[in-house]
């Protein structure tokens, strides 16, 4: 577990570098069961082809996630984006972090990025 701000900024950017730059053909297409998602906890990225980061977040169970279905697939068909375009990428952490360290990743992964999706995080004090 970090120790310290630095190294929390240093596994965040890791993760963000991780869920950012995966080839998009690596990630996870769509689909009813999401089998090849570890029910894991971990950091997720809703991706689009060519437009990038739609949506990131934290979950407990990376499958549990998704087979229950979210938000970011309604608001991608409202955009009218192709199914085929859209993938998830995960990065599973460590199930002996805690719920408060994947809270605190997320928020610095958002204050980094602008994914349209996401309720802005206001900037740190």
């Amino acid at each position: 577990m970090p120790t310290n701000d630095s190294e929390l900024q240093i596994k965040a950017q890791r993760i963000l570098d991780a869920i950012a730059f995966t080839p998009f053909e690596q990630c996870q297409p769509l689909n009813r069961e999401f089998a090849n998602i570890p029910a894991r906890p971990g950091i997720y990225a809703i991706r689009h082809k060519t437009d990038g980061l739609l949506y990131i977040g934290k979950t407990k169970s990376l499958r549990g996630r998704f087979s229950g279905g979210h938000k970011a697939f309604l608001w991608a068909w409202l955009d009218k984006y192709s199914d085929e375009d859209v993938r998830i990428a995960v990065q599973p952490i460590s199930h002996w972090e805690n719920p408060a360290l994947l809270l605190e990743l997320e928020a610095i992964i958002l204050r980094t990025t602008e994914s349209p999706y996401n309720v802005q995080i206001p900037p740190e004090r």
